[in-house]
């Protein structure tokens, strides 16, 4: 079963287009959606809540069309964080887990504490004097206690220190250990997504340039350092993105498609992204 089914995904603003996005997520994975500032990833994420209008297309979340009546039950088994934790600022955490008591049909009072207590955070301590790292756990370990089965995550990682984002992407890890746990994860931060990711979707400026399986993309592409001549002589289909400059060129190639005596490069998911954006934003 497919966690979640996306087709021609549209929605128009005056200076920006989300265009015709089509993607299909299996139940039990990580997807990465990555993209630079405005590329559409707060976007794709509120229409797969029907949080906004969609202009076209179609979207199926844990097998309920998202516009339908029955997607309000749904919605108790899809938890949200968002990039600013947006809780009352006087409320405690123990005050929260009495509300989302009654907010949520299957909230898990214990998992709650328990999520707590991994994440040290003060039960009678006010939201507005938490860290932001704290407000962040908060609000996981809130997306995480009523025995969800999908997280939707809009940079719920971006502005921690490392060592904070890696529990929480422990969490994650954690999470989806059950076969119908599925999570979608936006960020800035490729090198967190390439860790815990089983897919990974790269938006450019409102259109989906990829969505893939982390692990195919790392085995198709490679770096390869050469001279402006040898770049020449590439086959133009083998070259994903190029950078040259005065002292030589490195490019982003498939590997299936280059000579076999060239010498390849350590490549991360980083590199990947990174010329892959540039080669969209030269064409």
């Amino acid at each position: 079963m497919n966690a979640i089914e996306c087709r021609d995904l549209t929605k128009a603003y005056q200076d920006f287009t989300l265009d015709h996005i089509t993607f299909s997520l299996p139940a039990g994975c990580i997807l990465g959606l990555v993209g630079e500032n405005g590329a559409g990833k707060s976007t794709t994420l509120k229409l797969l809540m029907n949080a906004i209008p969609r202009d076209e297309g179609q979207i199926s979340l844990l097998g309920t069309d998202n516009q339908s009546p029955a997607f309000l039950d749904t919605k108790q088994d899809i938890g949200i964080v968002l990039d600013e934790a947006c809780f009352p600022e006087v409320i405690t955490p123990k005050e929260l887990g009495k509300i989302m008591s009654l907010t949520y049909r299957n909230w898990d009072s214990d998992r709650y504490r328990q999520y707590l207590d991994r994440f040290r955070i003060p039960e009678g301590k006010k939201f507005k004097e938490f860290s932001r790292g704290m407000k962040m756990k908060l609000a996981i370990a809130v997306a995480l206690s009523h025995k969800a089965r999908l997280l939707l995550l809009d940079e719920a990682t971006s502005g921690l220190d490392p060592m904070v984002r890696d529990e929480i992407l422990d969490v994650f890890n954690d999470f989806t250990r059950e076969e119908d746990h599925t999570v979608v994860l936006s960020s800035h931060i490729v090198s967190d997504l390439e860790k815990i990711c089983d897919y990974i979707a790269f938006l450019h400026h409102g259109r989906l340039v990829l969505f893939e399986e982390k692990d195919r993309l790392l085995e198709e592409y490679a770096l390869v350092k050469l001279t402006r001549e040898q770049l020449a002589e590439l086959d133009p289909a083998a070259v994903a993105g190029q950078k040259v400059t005065p002292y030589g060129a490195q490019a982003l190639v498939r590997r299936d498609r280059i000579p076999p005596h060239f010498v390849t490069e350590h490549t991360n998911l980083e590199d990947i992204i990174l010329f892959l954006a540039q080669a969209g934003a030269a064409g």
